[in-house]
């Protein structure tokens, strides 16, 4: 059968392996069509209500239909994540909620707290319920509670290394989902509550701020220990001074993103079911690259696994989207002071998603661009798309709708006619280094 094959596992027992499922992030209707496009076999979005990613651009219930529907063309699936920590005024609403969920033909929602569990298994049992990491489950005996509640499918904590997940697999035959690509928690998991204190965002209700993410630096009160209430004589709360030389940079506490890329076979032979992305507040660009490249990856491993190798090539695309630093989290070992980054050095992705291919003219070998971003004649670009479009050229010729040349492309949308050195398809991409 395609996509089953037999080998050792990752601890050396002969097992079925299938192939995992690639599960993207979508924070729009718009990013949920691009990973689907790029190779997603399914998505995991927001709602309205109930979801951790408050400041992402939820769906609405219409919105979720048609994704569910451009996601059906492409055989592929559309989750729900309503994975908050439910307080008492919470509780009103959810079956109505979830029932609209069912409506619009959400295959499944990933939950953590029981009482959306338990409304949607009572309430509304078509849904299918899947456990989200926010229950940092990290052993097979609650894995096995949960199979024995009735969810198919469990979201390990992001803690959980490949010798605990072997051990989970061969102990409870059950879905395991895990996080293989995208930013990691400092906390565990999404417990962290800086955010609660500092800003009163309820990081388990959808409202993390990052804190991890901001600037820190050290103080001292110039009255001593007990001068934090004091006032100077001209009524100002007393001085303080930095510990630190002023030309020290301030600090973070972050942690650095996760990619296990250069361990797809591992991934594959332990067994895991379902490799996810992390990433809805993420870029269309960030979304289409990586999901493209974890496809190329994965069906390369299928495709002869006694002959996989990583292709440098597929390290190269990732970083042109990487936000951060990269390092394999919790698989291998655990994380230490190398894990983290103390200096804010982020850096924003290094390429800007210039334009979106919406025609080809084979004739006189041009494409419609839509513009996404600044583009100009002369600046180089490149070209890349889910069916192993890539190249790079000099942007030349181009013209706007009325056929009127142009120097550069200014204006958000505007329909360009460009001259392009090899074919393009419809939905591939247009980058442009910053």
């Amino acid at each position: 059968m395609e996509g089953l094959l037999f080998k050792p596992s990752y601890r050396g027992k002969r097992v079925r392996l299938s192939k995992p499922e690639l599960l993207a992030p979508a924070g729009n209707l718009e990013k949920l069509k691009f990973a689907v496009h790029y190779g997603a076999d399914a998505v995991y979005i927001g709602g309205q209500k109930y979801g951790l990613r408050s400041n992402a651009d939820n769906f609405s219930f219409e919105e979720m239909r048609e994704g569910v529907e451009f996601a059906a063309k492409y055989g592929a699936k559309v989750f729900v994540a309503t994975n908050i920590y439910v307080h008492n005024e919470d509780i009103e609403g959810i079956e109505e909620y979830l029932r609209h969920l069912y409506d619009a033909g959400i295959a499944a929602i990933i939950a953590a707290d029981p009482a959306i569990i338990d409304v949607a298994q009572r309430a509304v049992p078509g849904l299918e319920v899947h456990l989200s990491t926010q229950q940092s489950t990290l052993n097979w005996q609650a894995v096995k509670f949960w199979k024995e509640e009735g969810l198919p499918r469990v979201v390990l904590g992001r803690e959980a290394s490949l010798e605990e997940i072997a051990e989970i697999k061969n102990q409870v035959e059950i879905e395991i989902e895990a996080f293989i690509h995208g930013a990691m928690c400092s906390s565990i998991s999404g417990r962290c509550v800086l955010s609660n204190h500092f800003t009163d965002r309820d990081s388990n209700r959808g409202g993390c701020c990052q804190s991890c993410r901001w600037k820190y630096d050290l103080f001292e009160d110039a009255g001593g220990q007990d001068s934090e209430h004091k006032e100077s004589s001209t009524g100002n709360a007393m001085a303080r001074f930095p510990l630190f030389e002023e030309e020290d940079p301030a600090f973070t506490m972050g942690s650095k993103d996760l990619c296990m890329l250069e361990h797809i076979p591992d991934l594959i032979e332990v067994g895991i079911d379902s490799f996810k992305i992390e990433g809805r507040m993420k870029s269309i660009h960030y979304v289409a690259t990586v999901v493209n490249v974890y496809r190329q990856a994965i069906d390369a491993y299928f495709e002869d696994p006694e002959h996989y190798v990583l292709r440098p090539e597929w390290l190269e695309e990732l970083n042109k989207a990487a936000n951060r630093p990269l390092n394999t989290g919790f698989f291998y070992d655990i994380p230490d002071h190398e894990d983290h980054i103390y200096e804010p050095k982020d850096k924003a992705a290094p390429y800007d998603f210039a334009g979106l291919v919406l025609e080809y003219d084979e004739t006189d070998k041009t494409a419609v661009i839509q513009q996404r971003n600044f583009f100009a004649k002369g600046q180089e670009i490149e070209f890349f798309g889910p069916n192993g479009t890539f190249f790079k050229q000099t942007v030349q010729e181009m013209w706007d709708e009325d056929g009127l040349p142009l120097e550069a492309a200014r204006h958000p949308l505007q329909r360009i006619r460009m001259k392009v050195d090899f074919p393009v398809a419809y939905f591939d991409m247009m980058r442009r280094k910053h």
